[in-house]
């Protein structure tokens, strides 16, 4: 395959650029059902289904009913997560920071795999874990729900508190 003459390159990059910033095309109907997000469209609340500190943004979906769903959770610097499990499988990559990941039914940092930016973890349903960060972390989880979670110790459930 030849490489595109310089021109033809000028006139995409200008074509591109003359669409400008958009701030969500999923909310354009005229791309019927694509969703495109750009990081900065992301907005941000308190995750409030597990210990204080973490943010959540929703890009796709709702946890509550059998759709698929697509969301960030956005970690601060030594953050806990207890363990706990989910009724459907989840999976997980680690879009920045470093995510500490374990299985078992208990909190145990020596327990855990050491997952870098560009790492997937796919869990699957009921399966205990728990995870710890040592820096701001930010993963992407996705599944198809109805998604929950469910804390091995029920005291660990801010929901509950």
């Amino acid at each position: 395959m030849k490489p595109l003459p310089l021109i033809r390159l000028l006139t995409l990059a200008l074509a591109l650029a003359a669409l400008g910033p958009r701030a969500a095309w999923a909310e354009d109907p005229s791309h019927g059902d694509h969703i495109m997000v750009l990081p900065a469209d992301l907005k941000w609340a308190d995750a409030k289904s597990i210990p204080p500190g973490a943010k959540l943004a929703v890009i796709e979906g709702t946890l509550d009913k059998a759709v698929p769903f697509t969301f960030r959770v956005k970690f601060p610097a030594d953050y806990k997560l207890p363990a706990h499990w989910h009724p459907a499988i989840e999976h997980v990559t680690v879009l920045s920071g470093t995510y500490n990941f374990g299985t078992g039914d208990k909190f145990d940092k020596e327990k855990t795999k050491v997952l870098p930016p560009g790492s997937t973890a796919i869990i699957q349903p009921k399966t205990n874990h728990f995870a710890w960060t040592s820096e701001e972390t930010v993963i992407q989880l996705s599944g198809v729900g109805p998604q929950d979670i469910n804390f091995v110790d029920p005291a660990d459930d801010p929901r509950k508190k």
